[in-house]
């Protein structure tokens, strides 16, 4: 039976975000992973309360709530990559290990410049969302075609082996996956 991981990238309308896009001229600016269709888990490095970009860690996101649940319309595009039994269980102890030390992990907020002007900089402990998403992906077995710490969230668009199986918005996906019975929902 095959098993996917899904790559999510979006783009909220909080102040940051539309900085980012302006400044990248790209359509979306944030990436999070999740091992289910439905998306009742999705993770990603991102603000821990709502209202304030810092402090910045690992966090579930929830779809329709925290920052997520801020804006009524999130344009996102969703990528489904086929991995192995082993790399599930992979993904998963990598998850659970961000989930039981989040407090010792960090926002990569210096990282966030050398990132965008293509400076490989490894900091252990912090991470973006887009590099987050790369570490965890080569940490399960998914070769990447560069550094970790250089990979931004929009080139998981175009990421080797990730079929798009959505473009629209976050809220909408959300709401109609969660009401198909199990077996359509891949």
């Amino acid at each position: 039976m095959e098993e996917f991981i899904y790559l999510i990238v979006a783009q909220t309308g909080t102040k940051p975000a539309r900085f980012f896009k302006f400044f990248t001229r790209k359509p979306y600016n944030h990436v999070s992973l999740s091992g289910d269709i439905t998306l009742s888990e999705m993770y990603s490095f991102c603000r821990t309360y709502r209202p304030f970009p810092l402090p910045a860690t690992f966090n579930k996101e929830t779809v329709g709530e925290g920052t997520l649940g801020k804006f009524g319309t999130i344009p996102c595009e969703i990528y489904r990559v086929t991995v192995t039994h082993e790399q599930k269980q992979r993904y998963n102890r990598v998850i659970d290990h961000f989930a039981a030390n989040r407090n010792i992990y960090s926002y990569n907020l210096l990282g966030l410049l050398a990132v965008y002007l293509n400076i490989e900089w490894n900091r252990k402990k912090s991470f973006v969302c887009s590099q987050f998403v790369a570490y965890t992906m080569d940490k399960i077995g998914i070769e990447l075609e560069k550094p970790f710490c250089l990979y931004k969230p929009d080139d998981f668009r175009h990421f080797p082996g990730a079929t798009l199986i959505y473009s629209g918005e976050l809220n909408s996906f959300y709401n109609n996956i969660r009401l198909l019975p199990i077996r359509e929902r891949n």
